[in-house]
């Protein structure tokens, strides 16, 4: 991609400025410039460039296409996807996205970041966004109507750039909360993730490449897995649990990882043939949260403002959200229209949150596996389980997302209970 500087002889003026070019970035600029407004996407990285997030969940589609990026994904001929699979022990389950209590998409893919970040950022180029690679922002003034960025160039330059609006989609970098002060703890607990990406060689008969595995460590139920194949053969694995335990199985982090590896059956069978072609990854303390997702002149989208857990690959999805629910919203408050940002941003974009928040909660401690391992539950408990898990988190008319904590209650007690009918009636 064509690196485009700053000139210093004035502070240049946009009318959005966009911190970050991953998925939330992209969309948001994607949908903007669409509309005739002159976006400037900053990005601290020259793309490609590797993350993680790489398994995407059906909600997602929609947002690609309304925001104009679905060909361009498309493009990328990535390995399809339909559902998750769960192991743990002998025990095996399946939630497909195709049978869901929610409308929508019921397929999406799995993805290697660098190669789709890059797809969406190109598309969001060619419907006219300005992109500027190797920049990190240095400064930040909010103002309601002329929010200032200063920044630092790939060439060592000091800039600023004044927009009217500043959206943040600088992901793990957090770039406003840190400068504004609005970033605080989590109410999740500090966990550590180690990764890689193999030559996965997998010739296990049974296995599909259309899910996400999600496996549970056999004696530590706090401890799990995932491997996500692509459609090059290759594949993302990963282990999370807490810092302690992953640290003593082994002297360094790839002895860890297929020392953890090895100690689940299905991935070490799965794996015995994989070839390592990425090295080690260590991710800790990731999760993250703020006290509000905007303030005068900008909003924070994606994991720029909050990020819960990998267990359900709900980044990509609440990112997609977050400039999907914004873009509309800088477009009407640029044209002179009042926005409630608390009503019509925060509150929405947080109810979603809420509900896969509550789902890593009851992953953790042990409510969600009982109900995805129950052989007993009815169909269409299945159905809205899967609606949540395909992204459909903001769907109130599904009851795990109008009350999930007191409905994941009820079902995780129905698993044991011998009042399961009456339990499931009461959902």
């Amino acid at each position: 991609m064509e690196n485009k500087n700053l000139t210093d002889a004035a502070i240049e003026q946009v009318d959005v400025a966009i911190i970050g070019a991953g998925p939330a970035g992209a969309a948001a600029a994607a949908w903007l410039a669409r509309e005739g407004l002159r976006v400037r996407v900053l990005e601290q990285s020259v793309f490609p460039r590797f993350s993680i997030g790489e398994s995407l969940l059906p909600q997602c589609m929609q947002y690609l296409q309304e925001c104009g990026l679905l060909a361009a994904a498309e493009a990328g001929g990535f390995q399809h996807k339909d559902g998750a699979a769960f192991c743990w022990r002998d025990e095996t389950a399946a939630v497909l996205f195709t049978e869901k209590f929610s409308a929508g998409p019921g397929t999406t893919w799995q993805v290697p970041r660098a190669d789709f970040d890059q797809r969406l950022i190109e598309g969001a180029q060619a419907l006219g966004a300005d992109v500027l690679f190797g920049c990190k922002v240095t400064g930040f003034v909010p103002d309601a109507e002329a929010p200032r960025i200063s920044l630092m160039t790939a060439e060592g330059e000091a800039q600023q750039l004044q927009a009217r609006f500043v959206l943040d989609a600088s992901g793990y970098g957090r770039v406003l909360a840190r400068l504004t002060g609005l970033a605080c703890d989590s109410v999740l607990e500090s966990r550590c993730a180690l990764f890689m990406h193999v030559e996965d060689h997998i010739d296990t008969a049974d296995y599909n490449r259309n899910k996400i595995l999600i496996g549970i460590h056999p004696q530590l139920p706090s401890v799990w897995y995932w491997l996500i194949p692509f459609s090059d053969g290759r594949a993302s694995v990963g282990v999370v649990g807490d810092r302690a335990t992953l640290e003593q199985a082994g002297l360094d982090d790839g002895e860890r990882l297929w020392s953890m590896l090895r100690q689940e059956p299905r991935y070490a069978e799965l794996l015995k043939n994989a070839v390592q072609v990425r090295d080690t990854g260590r991710l800790e303390g990731y999760s993250a949260a703020v006290s509000q997702l905007h303030g005068p002149g900008f909003a924070l989208l994606g994991n720029a403002g909050e990020f819960l857990d990998p267990v359900f690959s709900s980044g990509v999805t609440i990112a997609l959200h977050s400039a999907w629910l914004a873009a509309p919203l800088v477009k009407r408050q640029l044209a002179g229209k009042t926005v409630d940002w608390q009503a019509e941003f925060e509150l929405p974009l947080r109810a979603g949150v809420d509900t896969f928040r509550e789902f890593v909660i009851a992953w953790y401690d042990g409510r969600l596996p009982r109900i995805i391992f129950n052989e007993r539950q009815p169909e269409r408990i299945r159905n809205m389980v899967s609606a949540v898990l395909a992204g459909y988190a903001w769907d109130t008319d599904n009851p795990l997302v109008a009350a999930s904590r007191r409905r994941l209650d009820a079902l995780a007690q129905s698993s044991t209970d011998s009042r399961f009918d009456v339990i499931v009636d009461a959902c």
